[in-house]
């Protein structure tokens, strides 16, 4: 049996019934060392209470579903191991969140930093997932999490500059604040039912942006949370403060019609819209829809969010199948006639408007690109170009998949050589309505503070 090596966001059913996840690294002089734990998480995404947390001192649940197994070193390479008995977890628990702390430095200082998943009862090694990583002192290696009644396992590869403190309490668990202990010793106490307001919100609320007036009552509050955790985030990675235009790139070939039907990508939208509220000081976004061809969308302005859903997030049109190159009757202002956007996939042709775009619109605050596709990747050589030729240009691209299907070159792009800087971030998720947005935010923006500091270095930016 071949393992499989797993890029970022990769996931795959898990047949065995009880598994050892294994955190791996070179140990060596000057390196810090680290310690695996793991996290019992319920549908709502958070613990039950400090039992729920699994570490060296406190090794084992009270269920017995999940252990610290522990370290050893073999010939340099040091293992820290929990091991998850998938019968035995409780029925409230439908996920396990792999994660890890440093102790005395950060992961960026380990080698060969790796997460292996095995069958707990041959040890045969069913994935691998090589992980890289820079000021981190905290780091979520993998997740295995229930779907339709069975068992996957996802590579998630997710580093926190906040260390366990920062991570664990995204989870619902309060971290003691001991200045004088490192993360790796932190003790969880029980959990908050509700996250603490930062204690730079005023009483009344985040101050509104420019527009955020006018949205109804319900939306502008999903908005106002939702920026609070995009800032968060930000916080979580060294990138607080930081400002970037934002741009919107929505897959609409053939196979999306059934996440548009079901309203999936009118949510998206709604959620990235607080990306570029708290980013991008204008209130504005610009965005892009590509199937076949590429075409520009009227930017999306914060006030008139409602209607630009309405107007602007449309796909699988009844004519589209058919061969006429008539316009459709009836369109509004803006509107894209999706006909002449077509079915296929053609990534290349909406990365070389962005890019355009960006050449042709200068600013001082780099460009964060959030694309969203359902997969079906097959234009790699064409993708791969644009992408090598945009790393010197001031703009991350965050991709992310929504589906099942094959996402080609860009699930490798983060291991490909010969650029100066890592310019393009990845992950997939089964169902994107069920991940909360803390965990939405926090996976999205992971890698662009990173990209903001090396490109600097390299005068990129």
């Amino acid at each position: 049996m071949t393992a499989r090596s797993m890029s970022k966001g990769a996931n795959f059913p898990v047949s065995s019934s009880a598994v050892r996840a294994e955190l791996a690294w070179h140990k060596g002089p000057g390196v810090p060392d680290a310690d695996a734990s793991a996290l019992l998480l319920t549908a709502e995404g958070r613990v039950r209470d400090d039992g729920d947390f699994v570490f060296y001192n406190q090794p084992q649940h009270a269920s017995n579903a999940v252990r610290h197994i522990g370290k050893k070193t073999v010939a340099g390479v040091t293992t820290d191991t929990v091991e998850v008995d998938l019968r035995s977890l409780e029925p409230a628990v439908e996920r396990i969140v792999l994660c890890a702390s440093a102790d005395g430095g950060t992961f960026g200082q380990m080698s060969g930093l790796m997460l292996r998943l095995l069958d707990a009862g041959s040890q045969i090694e069913l994935a691998r997932f090589g992980m890289e990583a820079t000021t981190e002192t905290a780091f979520i290696g993998g997740e295995l999490y229930l779907r339709d009644g069975r068992w996957k396992f996802r590579a998630v590869g997710q580093g926190y500059a906040s260390g366990l403190a920062g991570l664990a309490t995204d989870f619902g668990i309060t971290v003691d604040d001991d200045s004088s202990a490192t993360a790796a010793s932190t003790r969880p106490t029980a959990p908050v039912p509700e996250p603490p307001a930062p204690s730079s919100v005023a009483p009344t609320g985040p101050r509104l942006g420019k527009g955020e007036e006018q949205l109804p009552v319900d939306m502008r509050k999903r908005l106002s949370l939702r920026k609070e955790q995009v800032a968060v985030s930000l916080r979580k990675h060294g990138a607080a403060g930081v400002t970037a235009r934002v741009i919107l790139v929505l897959d609409a070939s053939g196979s999306m019609s059934f996440l548009y039907s079901r309203g999936v990508v009118v949510d998206v939208v709604e959620r990235m819209a607080a990306v570029a509220a708290q980013l991008d000081d204008d209130g504005e976004m610009q965005a892009w829809t590509f199937a076949s061809q590429a075409a520009r969308l009227p930017d999306l302005r914060l006030g008139e969010l409602p209607d630009w859903l309405r107007l602007h997030v449309r796909v699988g049109e009844l004519s589209l199948f058919r061969r006429s190159k008539k316009p459709r009757r009836g369109l509004e202002a803006g509107q894209v006639d999706m006909r002449a956007v077509g079915i296929q996939n053609e990534e290349q042709k909406a990365l070389a408007q962005v890019r355009a775009y960006v050449r042709e619109n200068p600013t001082a605050a780099p460009t964060l690109v959030l694309f969203f596709s359902d997969g079906g990747v097959y234009r790699n050589a064409a993708i791969e170009r644009e992408l090598r030729e945009a790393v010197e240009e001031p703009i991350f691209w965050q991709f992310v998949g929504l589906g099942r299907s094959n996402y080609g070159v860009l699930e490798r792009f983060d291991t490909l050589p010969g650029r100066r800087v890592d310019n393009v971030g990845f992950f997939a998720v089964d169902d994107i309505t069920t991940v909360p947005d803390p965990e939405l935010y926090d996976r999205l923006l992971s890698e662009f503070p990173a990209w903001i500091a090396a490109a600097g270095q390299a005068g990129i930016l």
